[in-house]
């Protein structure tokens, strides 16, 4: 049994691409209270919620169970409307050594947009499974986030 992996979600939103993506770089700061299974966020590290490098506390809802974990943006590609994020610390790091999360929000030609998760992960032995409580995590923060932005 392999401990490296990859996993994927795509949701599609309605949401148009560009406004879908602006809340990632300019209101990341508000999910807690945009998505349900978002319980709390705030700094540890850094003044700046958008910037690479700044470390912000989470509490999410995964597989049905309040987890604690760091989460720091390692990169932003506005024109491809991609993002990278690394968690550690807290209980993901009970299971993983790595844990990157990929962003990316594409175009649709209906005018919404097609919103792609990728995890890449390390487990830190055979017995951790894969982390397929996030994909359903990242999936459901994804609809909440387009309901959010189609009320706006």
């Amino acid at each position: 049994m392999a401990l490296s992996g990859k996993l994927s979600v795509e949701v599609t939103v309605q949401t148009p691409a560009a406004k879908y993506f602006n809340i990632f770089i300019t209101q990341f700061h508000k999910l807690q209270n945009i998505c349900e299974r978002i319980l709390e966020g705030n700094m540890h590290e850094g003044d700046n919620w958008h910037v690479p490098h700044s470390v912000k506390n989470w509490t999410l809802i995964v597989d049905g169970k309040p987890i604690k974990l760091k989460e720091k943006i390692e990169a932003i590609d506005k024109e491809n409307k991609s993002m990278t994020y690394n968690f550690f610390d807290g209980d993901i790091s009970k299971n993983y050594k790595v844990f990157k999360v990929f962003l990316q929000v594409f175009e649709k030609n209906d005018g919404g947009a097609s919103i792609k998760f990728t995890i890449e992960y390390e487990k830190i032995n055979e017995n951790v499974e894969a982390p397929y409580g996030f994909l359903e995590f990242f999936e459901k923060s994804a609809k909440d986030i387009d309901s959010h932005l189609l009320k706006a």
